[in-house]
């Protein structure tokens, strides 16, 4: 169980800052470009690394944890304490969210005749789990499964790669210590720019998983599931996973030795 408590509140303070700032946007209006939304889920994970990442790996996300472990870079015994820490913050969090919105959200679905657990409640129940495509644009976006499982993949995969090169001492470019849960927040903001479109750019099965079920039970129901064939299991579990590991594999095997080639024949000199 090591590392639990700051998984457990890294987790819960980056689904927190994340969630609300989409809950303002719809219910507010604010936040109304995806400029805006990225930066605040970029400093949520920055800060929340910055919290942590002394009393634990600060990975706050399964398919990193995943990752991690496949990357021989964490001890396996370590993956269920981490796992069930990062689910249960992204859960709290997700009670918090819904105990500090709950009446501006049913002054919402009251003013906007949304009834709570029909398809027309997908408006609100996006501020809590991702939907393809996404509600705010679905207008203009047509997102079949495999194309969101495949944006969803390849968005982890981004994160999962940049965060092995900035945290990787063979790496000569990486920044200092103390800069590098910026640049690792940077990057979750760069991916949801232009993933977020597609799928809102869940990347973290724990931050989608959590205050989905949260939605789940506080009345939306079958409304918080994006589809009836079971897709929000592979575009927001599986497909961070797999896109995790796969970056992992690309790092250790292709990356890395070419760094490391680099280094040893004085190249970066």
């Amino acid at each position: 169980m090591k590392g639990f408590l700051g998984e457990f509140l890294g987790t819960f303070i980056l689904t927190l800052f994340g969630c609300s700032c989409v809950a303002v946007a719809v219910l507010f209006g604010e936040y109304s470009s995806i400029f805006q939304v990225g930066i605040v889920w970029g400093l949520g994970v920055t800060l929340a690394i910055f919290l942590t990442r002394n009393i634990c790996c600060a990975h706050l996300n399964p398919a990193v944890t995943v990752s991690m472990v496949l990357a021989g870079r964490m001890k396996p015994s370590m993956m269920p304490g981490y796992l069930a820490a990062q689910f249960l913050g992204a859960i709290l969090a997700g009670f918090v969210l819904y105990g500090l919105f709950s009446a501006s959200i049913a002054t919402y679905e009251s003013a906007h005749e949304i009834v709570r657990g029909t398809a027309a409640s997908v408006d609100t129940a996006r501020m809590f789990g991702e939907f393809y495509p996404n509600p705010g644009d679905a207008e203009v976006s047509t997102v079949s499964l495999p194309l969101a499982f495949a944006a969803e993949a390849f968005g982890t995969f981004l994160l999962v790669m940049f965060i092995f090169a900035l945290t990787e001492d063979c790496n000569v470019g990486r920044p200092s210590e103390t800069m590098q849960p910026m640049f690792i927040g940077l990057t979750v903001s760069s991916i949801i720019f232009f993933i977020a479109p597609l799928t809102q750019a869940g990347l973290n099965p724990a931050r989608d998983a959590g205050p989905r079920l949260v939605a789940y039970l506080m009345g939306w129901g079958n409304a918080a599931l994006p589809d009836a064939v079971g897709g929000w299991l592979w575009v927001y579990i599986l497909a961070p996973v797999v896109g995790g590991c796969l970056a992992a594999m690309f790092f250790k095997y292709v990356v890395e030795p070419e760094m490391k080639r680099h280094n040893s024949c004085g190249c970066n000199n």
